[in-house]
């Protein structure tokens, strides 16, 4: 019997990001090159947006920026490009910079990123075994066959029994 995407999905309540998210800020508190402190938070787009929000607002960082990687055209996968970078002047090489996304999941996306700034701390929310390498923090790991469901992508609806009526 084949695997429906739900049976084999992770889902995300906007509450549990914001654990999750906070657990993240929490773990790279006092962590960066500055006595401790980061510089600046660089939001993946556009999954690492709430995330990266939260660890700015717990670690007390006010300078935040976006970089936008685009691999997707609609569903098919094509080489990842930067169409929107951060400003240079703020990065520089990355060094006390953190980035953060809401997942790594092969990592194609990251070995963009870390292109632009090479010293940068790259931190996610979750990751997958594929990506991995990519990432120096995340909180949870979850199989590479696993689709999170993020809370942004749904709406709450009735569902059918798992017995029908």
């Amino acid at each position: 019997m084949e695997t429906l995407p739900h049976e084999k999905g992770f889902h995300v309540s906007w509450d549990q990001l914001h654990r999750d998210a906070r657990a993240l800020a929490w773990r790279l508190d006092g962590h960066g090159p500055d006595d401790g402190a980061w510089r600046a938070v660089i939001a993946i787009t556009r999954g690492g947006m709430a995330p990266a929000m939260i660890v700015a607002r717990e670690l007390d960082i006010r300078l935040v920026d976006t970089i936008s990687v685009k691999s997707y055209n609609h569903q098919t996968q094509s080489a990842p490009q930067v169409i929107k970078a951060p400003a240079a002047d703020v990065i520089g090489d990355g060094t006390g910079v953190l980035v953060i996304d809401d997942l790594v999941d092969t990592g194609r996306t990251l070995e963009v990123v870390r292109e632009y700034m090479p010293k940068a701390h790259v931190a996610t929310v979750y990751a997958k075994p594929m990506g991995r390498p990519m990432v120096d923090t995340f909180i949870t790991e979850v199989s590479q066959d696993t689709w999170i469901f993020f809370p942004w992508d749904m709406a709450l609806q009735y569902v059918e029994p798992y017995r029908g009526k």
